[in-house]
């Protein structure tokens, strides 16, 4: 099975040397470091582009890469995951990392493959041209989408996540990124003050204090889901830090500041 792209030519370019010259303009100068998992924005890389590409571009990135998103469609299982084929985008073709995919759907009977979940969403497919653009050398991945569910379910995928890692011991080639936005279609300064109750409690590896922040303050965070199964799963792999490397809204490029959307860029390390 090969993935044809479905955004191409509407969050990012399908014209391929148009992709890498846009993707050149945001990469920035940063020493790359050894890092766990992330967490980056998933909007049309107009917008979320320059947050999305500095944060990986701030990565060692490695030849395995588990990605997680949120399911926009609500189509499929709630925890959908592909396991074999390719994801094809305008840089070319990425292989699913078959070995790691099989053994999370043998550690946790939550994890269902489903390709109907993985059709039309777009969480995942705008990283992959990212990633593609700065590692440069071929890497696969895992895709999996994400639904909200009771809290021990989180805990029971990340437990999967991590304890895959461990058993097949690519412990030091995998990064497990989260693709989230922030806070959708509120002001800029609303958007401002709740998005930084939800990067604080990212930044303290605490799944439990986002959760409620989520809850408490009524934050339009697409991601939260996969963001926290990555803080548990990364905690279990030795996470001890987490940096934000970028934040800006979609009003800081358009200039429209009554209707933004947030975009967080941060890497957990150990």
């Amino acid at each position: 099975m090969i993935r044809s792209p479905v955004v191409a030519g509407k969050f990012y370019s399908a014209d391929k040397k148009e992709l890498r010259e846009q993707l050149a303009s945001f990469v920035p100068r940063t020493a790359k470091k050894k890092t766990l998992a992330c967490v980056m924005p998933h909007a049309g890389y107009i917008y979320s582009g320059l947050v999305a590409t500095e944060t990986a571009a701030s990565i060692a990135i490695p030849e395995n890469i588990i990605l997680i998103g949120p399911n926009h469609t609500g189509r499929g299982n709630p925890f959908s995951i592909i396991s074999k084929g390719k994801w094809q985008t305008p840089l070319g073709t990425v292989e699913i990392q078959s070995a790691v995919a099989e053994s999370l759907k043998a550690n946790c009977p939550l994890i269902k493959e489903d390709e109907r979940a993985h059709a039309n969403e777009h969480s995942l497919e705008v990283q992959l041209p990212i990633l593609q653009f700065l590692r440069e050398k071929e890497f696969r991945f895992v895709p999996l989408v994400v639904m909200p569910a009771p809290r021990h379910a989180y805990g029971d995928v990340a437990e999967a996540i991590a304890g895959s890692i461990t058993a097949l011991s690519i412990a030091e080639t995998t990064l497990i990124v989260a693709s989230s936005d922030m806070t959708h279609y509120e002001s800029h300064e609303s958007a401002q003050k709740k998005d930084t109750f939800a990067i604080e409690a990212i930044l303290n590896l605490d799944e439990n204090l986002l959760l409620e922040r989520v809850a408490q303050h009524n934050i339009s965070m697409c991601g939260y889901v996969p963001t926290v199964i990555v803080i548990i799963a990364a905690k279990k792999l030795g996470a001890k830090k987490a940096e934000l490397i970028k934040y800006q809204t979609s009003g800081d490029v358009s200039g429209d500041y009554d209707s933004v959307v947030g975009y967080a860029g941060i890497v957990i390390s150990k």
